[in-house]
């Protein structure tokens, strides 16, 4: 198993990218712009990320295979951003910084806060 802490700071990496799809999520969370603040949230605290400004979280797409919310919360060392897709129940969330976070916190705490049944993640050192 690869030690990505240790990855990131023997390359020196400028930063780490994680990206977590979710399938089979909770239809009522993804659907709820409160609920995907709150998430943002609890994450920022969880990876001790600060915030810069205010979520912005829209709700758009006319095709019905894409609609529904769209996130992105900038915060001191990058961003986050995510789409929720209501048609399929799934979420595609990224999470990128030049501090080093874990990703396999953010994975569990994600998979347990939208209550998905299937997740990927694939990570990304940048240098």
């Amino acid at each position: 198993m690869r030690n990505i802490k240790k990855e990131f700071y023997d390359t020196e990496a400028w930063g780490l990218l994680t990206s977590v799809d979710l399938y089979e999520c909770n239809p009522e969370t993804i659907i709820d712009a409160k609920a995907i603040k709150r998430y943002v949230d609890e994450l920022c605290n969880l990876i001790e990320m600060k915030q810069f400004g205010e979520t912005h979280i829209v709700n758009f797409g006319e095709d019905e295979k894409v609609s529904g919310f769209s996130m992105v919360q900038l915060i001191e060392t990058s961003l986050i951003s995510g789409h929720f897709a209501n048609k399929t129940n799934s979420a595609y969330i990224d999470i990128f910084s030049c501090k080093y976070y874990e990703p396999s916190v953010v994975v569990e705490f994600t998979k347990k806060f939208f209550e998905a049944k299937k997740i990927r993640m694939h990570y990304i050192l940048r240098s």
